[in-house]
């Protein structure tokens, strides 16, 4: 404690000034436990004036405002021959002594001050003013009344007791000196975690704190990453000095660092002149000459780091009671590493779950919130994610008045790479209009140009493509490895299957898909699903499979009903199936159903449309007249049932004739 600080004045009073600095708090007390003990004091009383002394001056700096930190704290002690006073004088914001102080629960991060002084004072009383405080603490002097003379056969006796008894009362204040500014230290770092939530600030202080109340001269903190098998320096007493990250040996290995081997032993090592520091060991080219000790950090068996404490070579070695309280802060250590790394788990995870929302949220948005109803059939689709986003996905592209082009996709795998991967083949596929009516020729070009990304992630992506046309009803259909298309009717008495020749999306750079064509029977029914359908298991392992979907469609087909109310119905079952078994796989599926009004069917020829420009050439003054907005074309046929033909064809499909769509078109 500098001399300047202390300004006292001997007699039966004792005065000195304390600047509002923790680390002069045990100086300042053990002048004031001179000056008593001079009046003739017993130990026990000693050791309750200091031991109240203390804790008066720690909370009269721990919670000092910032305009009071400039005063000192005042210290006047008086002594007379019945009783003891002190009297602390601060410069807090104050507060209203308690009629009665109870030991607070282990809990609360307050109270045991005011405790403690009661307990071992006889009268405390608080002033509150507006400018300071005093604190006002008396204790009668009991063993004034008490003392006889010793014989001369009982005075070395006497006196060798008494020395005994005043070695372990000074012991005893000594560790509980340690204990309450261990408590002060820890109290004072956990509330400024709590309003900063900075670790990094809160370890250097709190270690600021232990090398104080060890007398130590350095420490260096070290943390272990999550998952990881070497330990990386996190605080240093003196930050400029900067130490490799040390990994822990494997079984079997040699140890060269005496924090390895009080991490992967598990228990605490010193070093000192009879185990010095080994030759390689970082610590001993940041102090050559110390030593300390080493303790590891755990909690539940679990390694987060070690936590080292060292002294200049020359001093005393720390004692039982000092190396206890670096056991305790690097046990409390240990539990605020883990709790900082679980808060942060939790706000990823929240983050995460926040993102993956949005990106859900995206993926929605990317599927046709509304699908075409074609006249005389009903579509309609369904699509969920095993996670909240996923691989799989479906769209309807309108290619004309009458035809339709069905897609739907599954990416291997699910989860975010999956759904990026969906998402630019939704926008590859509406890139390409001109080869909407072409589906093989459609897929090859997709390949092409996903191949590179996919091979670079090995991922693979299944794809079907339905061209629908319902004014034939017919469909074309191409195949990149995906499930197979599934049609019932009420004319077939057996599901169909069909299933082009074609690999996944990804395999080859230059993969040929085949097509293949069908038409529709009556009260036709189709479906296009992925595997997610057929590979849903329910709570005993056993699969939905392709025969449920077959016999479900085969059902159907027999029935009336609209696409929706067959979703609804597939969905369901699905649900039931599965009961509380969670998705393993993304599912979805479109459905195409007729319904009571069909389209009347082409039945124009190929024979009909290859006659048609010759018929243009021979009466041109009939066709020209359809550029100037006529709305009726007259031209002569022989036959009345090609004419029958030609006006299904004009009338019903808008067939253009040299150029010109005409809107009505009469057969004389």
């Amino acid at each position: 404690m500098p001399a300047s600080t202390a300004q006292p004045s001997r007699g039966v009073t004792f005065r000195l000034t304390l600047p509002c600095v923790l680390g002069e708090v045990r100086a300042a007390s053990q002048a004031v436990r001179e000056f008593l003990s001079e009046q003739g004091l017993h130990e026990e009383e000693l050791t309750a004036c200091e031991v109240a002394l203390v804790e008066a001056c720690n909370n009269a700096i721990q919670y000092v405002t910032e305009r009071g930190r400039r005063e000192p704290v005042e210290i006047t002690a008086a002594c007379n021959g019945s009783k003891v006073e002190l009297v602390v004088v601060d410069h807090t914001s104050g507060f209203n002594w308690p009629s009665r102080v109870d030991l607070p629960p282990p809990d609360s991060e307050g109270g045991r001050g005011l405790f403690l002084i009661q307990s071992v004072m006889d009268q405390s009383n608080y002033l509150r003013g507006r400018t300071e405080n005093a604190l006002i603490m008396r204790k009668r002097r009991c063993y004034e009344s008490r003392r006889r003379v010793a014989t001369p056969a009982s005075l070395e006796e006497a006196r060798h007791k008494l020395s005994e008894t005043e070695h372990g009362l000074s012991e005893m204040a000594k560790e509980l000196c340690f204990r309450t500014e261990s408590l002060s230290a820890i109290f004072r770092c956990t509330a400024e975690l709590g309003r900063t939530n900075d670790l990094g600030s809160f370890s250097r202080g709190l270690l600021g704190d232990l090398l104080h109340i060890t007398s130590a001269d350095w420490f260096v903190l070290r943390i272990i990453p999550a998952g990881e098998t070497w330990l990386t320096t996190y605080a240093v007493s003196e930050p400029e000095i900067k130490l490799p990250p040390l990994r822990l040996p494997a079984a079997g290995q040699t140890i060269h660092s005496v924090e390895a081997e009080a991490a992967i032993s598990r228990h605490d090592v010193w070093f000192n002149e009879l185990k010095p520091l080994p030759e390689s060991d970082p610590l001993r080219v940041f102090r050559p000459d110390s030593f300390g000790l080493v303790r590891p950090l755990c909690l539940n068996d679990a390694l987060t780091g070690t936590l080292t404490v060292g002294r200049k070579h020359g001093q005393a070695r720390f004692t039982e009671a000092q190396a206890e309280v670096v056991r305790t802060f690097g046990d409390f250590l240990a539990i605020q590493i883990a709790n900082a790394r679980q808060q942060t788990e939790h706000l990823n995870a929240a983050v995460m779950s926040r993102e993956l929302e949005i990106a859900r949220n995206i993926q929605q948005a990317l599927l046709p919130k509304t699908l075409p109803q074609p006249r005389g059939y009903g579509l309609a689709g369904f699509c969920e994610s095993a996670r909240q986003v996923g691989g799989d996905f479906y769209d309807v592209i309108q290619v004309s008045e009458h035809s339709l082009l069905l897609l739907i996709a599954d990416v291997m795998g699910n989860g975010v790479p999956a759904a990026l991967f969906a998402a630019i083949l939704r926008s590859l596929v509406r890139s390409s209009p001109e080869l909407t009516r072409r589906p093989g020729e459609l897929l090859a070009r997709l390949n092409r140009l996903l191949y590179g990304q996919l091979s670079e992630v090995d991922m693979f992506i299944t794809m079907q493509l339905v061209l629908v046309n319902t004014r034939k009803r017919q469909l074309i259909t191409a195949s990149a490895g995906h499930c197979p298309l599934l049609v019932a009717s009420a004319d077939e008495p057996v599901v169909q299957r069909f299933s082009p020749e074609g690999l996944p999306l990804g395999i080859l750079p230059t993969s040929v898909f085949a097509e293949e064509t069908l038409r529709l029977g009556q009260r036709c029914r189709v479906l296009l699903y992925t595997d997610g359908l057929t590979e849903a298991r329910n709570a005993s392992g056993a699969f939905f499979g392709e025969e449920r979907l077959t016999d479900w469609l085969r059902e159907i087909a027999t029935r009336d009903g609209t696409a929706e109310q067959f979703k609804q119905e597939l969905a369901a079952s699905l649900r039931h199936f599965q009961g509380q078994t969670p998705l393993n796989d993304d599912q979805s599926f479109l459905v195409l159903a007729a319904q009571d009004d069909p389209e009347p069917p082409d039945e124009t020829t190929d024979k009909d449309k290859e006659a048609l420009p010759s018929l243009a050439e021979s009466e041109p003054a009939s066709f020209a007249a359809v550029s100037f907005g006529v709305p009726w074309i007259a031209f002569p046929l022989t036959a009345p049932a090609r004419a029958g033909s030609w006006a299904t064809t004009a009338r019903l499909r808008g067939q253009r004739i040299s150029g010109i769509q005409p809107s009505k078109i009469q057969l004389v």
